[in-house]
């Protein structure tokens, strides 16, 4: 299983939101290369970097940032957050970035994210996002009439192999992940690779994600916070 540590990027900070809370944010420091070079030591291959500001309003005012992660190279890097475009898409990919996540576009404009998967095949990944079992978008604010479960077998069917699905009651909470709902999806649609996403906070919870064929998993605020080590966590489950 591929571990991807995670940069959260509002104004150039690397930051938390609690539950997805613009006005709920904890700074976690003033350096993303910085950062990435510290999750670099510890033996990460990835990085999952959100431009917070990108996904809130459709801004680069991150890019520059995303640029120079890229530049520094060492990782593989995937970048979601206000990316709604196609120009957008080639933007990123035209640094080096591995794959761009769409979010919220996928669930307002499914013709354009089946669009971008044919285009580009693997170097998109979706990212889905559910409240109470239905797919939650515009930075979780509105809950679509999507349920979560259906909506991947949608995006498999249009030719989606990564989604990145976080249950948002478990995000940041650092009371556990929903590991009923990974063995759900990584049993139905074994087609695709799923990276459990939200409230990773125990290193048995990895083992178990792996043990029922999770492809990945984000690491967040469980790093910051020092409940897990990076370190030790490639060691277990990292190929």
């Amino acid at each position: 299983m591929q571990l991807f540590p995670a940069i959260d990027l509002r104004s150039g900070q690397v930051v938390r939101l609690t539950q997805g809370d613009y006005d709920r944010m904890t700074v976690y420091g003033q350096d993303p290369c910085g950062q990435a070079r510290e999750f670099l030591a510890a033996g990460a291959k990835n990085l999952h970097v959100v431009d917070l500001d990108g996904a809130k309003d459709g801004t680069l005012s991150n890019y520059d940032t995303i640029a120079a992660l890229a530049k520094q190279g060492g990782l593989y890097i995937e970048v979601g957050g206000g990316i709604r475009t196609q120009e957008r898409v080639e933007k990123y990919l035209s640094l080096g970035v591995g794959r761009c996540i769409l979010g919220s576009v996928a669930v307002t404009d499914f013709d354009f994210a089946a669009r971008m998967l044919r285009q580009y095949g693997d170097r998109i990944a979706v990212g889905v996002d559910a409240k109470d079992g239905y797919v939650a978008i515009h930075g979780w604010k509105e809950v679509s009439d999507q349920k979560g479960v259906d909506f991947c077998r949608r995006l498999a069917d249009a030719g989606c192999t990564a989604i990145i699905y976080t249950d948002i009651a478990c995000d940041g909470a650092m009371q556990g992940t929903n590991l009923a709902l990974y063995r759900q999806l990584a049993a139905q649609l074994p087609q695709v690779a799923f990276t459990a996403s939200g409230g990773i906070s125990t290193e048995a919870e990895l083992l178990e994600l792996q043990q029922m064929g999770v492809a990945a998993a984000i690491l967040g605020k469980s790093l910051y916070t020092g409940a897990l080590d990076l370190a030790r966590c490639v060691q277990l489950v990292q190929p």
